[in-house]
């Protein structure tokens, strides 16, 4: 039973170290795609890996404005799929509008 929950709290610990090279926190700008139905995305001011779209799997509604700037932290939606085919999947954790300048 000891065991179990020293390995349990070493995972624990590990693992949190793990996802964090997964989370993004960054400012970008929603855009709307008009192709596969229509969605929208998030264009990073920053790259990440490489990449700087994002296709968030749960953005608010009240989000939903193209050319709206936006701060956000998000997880990278490892196993999460989708037809868009346009940049990284994520799962927005946080996200606040940005006053316009």
């Amino acid at each position: 039973m000891l065991v179990g929950i020293v390995l349990i709290l070493f995972l624990s610990v590990m693992l949190s170290g793990c996802l964090e090279k997964y989370k993004i926190e960054d400012t970008g700008t929603i855009t709307f795609c008009d192709f596969e139905g229509g969605f929208y995305g998030i264009i990073s001011d920053d790259f990440h890996d490489g990449e700087n779209k994002f296709d968030p799997i749960n953005l608010p509604s009240e989000f939903w404005e193209d050319g709206l700037r936006v701060k956000f932290k998000a997880l990278v939606a490892f196993g999460q799929y989708s037809y868009h085919m346009w940049g990284t999947i994520i799962r927005i954790l946080e996200i606040e509008k940005l006053d316009s300048i």
